[in-house]
């Protein structure tokens, strides 16, 4: 991981085409902006955290309802 201090107003650049910019620092909270194409992906990280935990969770309950239809099936 890169570290880097930044103070507000002040901003970096990735990969030419993205640019992040410190908008404002409170006393634990730091706004941050970010400039790219319409086409790069920017989400959350606990949104992606969530959505990972969900799309699990959904598949755990598909496979428990198979497996339940599976053995209803077999005792008919």
């Amino acid at each position: 991981m890169l570290v880097v201090t930044r103070k507000q107003d002040e901003s970096l650049i990735i990969s030419d085409d993205i640019e992040i910019t410190i908008l404002e620092v409170a006393k634990d909270k730091v706004k941050i902006g970010i400039k790219a194409p319409k086409e790069v992906k920017i989400i959350r990280s606990e949104l992606k955290d969530a959505k990972q935990t969900n799309e699990q969770s959904a598949s755990v309950s598909r496979n428990a309802i198979a497996e339940l239809l599976r053995s209803h099936k077999q005792e008919e």
